[in-house]
């Protein structure tokens, strides 16, 4: 039975805790939703900056070892 409380008991408090969370967990209004996409909107548009000026100095690069 000892074998079966201990497999249990963690499930048990992961629910309990998961709960709690859930009920403490607001929805953001509008202007904090508006923030966070904006500041995702520029960290995808940063990242593809880089990842285009990468490639764009990678290409040439490539051509000169290559010799094509």
């Amino acid at each position: 039975m000892d074998q079966v409380h201990t497999l249990v008991q963690p499930v048990k408090d992961f629910a309990k805790d998961s709960v709690r969370l859930v009920k403490r967990c607001t929805k953001p209004d509008r202007k904090e939703f508006q923030k966070i996409a904006m500041a995702t909107a520029i960290g995808f548009a940063i990242m593809g900056f880089i990842g285009f000026f990468v490639k764009l100095i990678h290409i040439p690069i490539n051509n000169i070892i290559v010799g094509s």
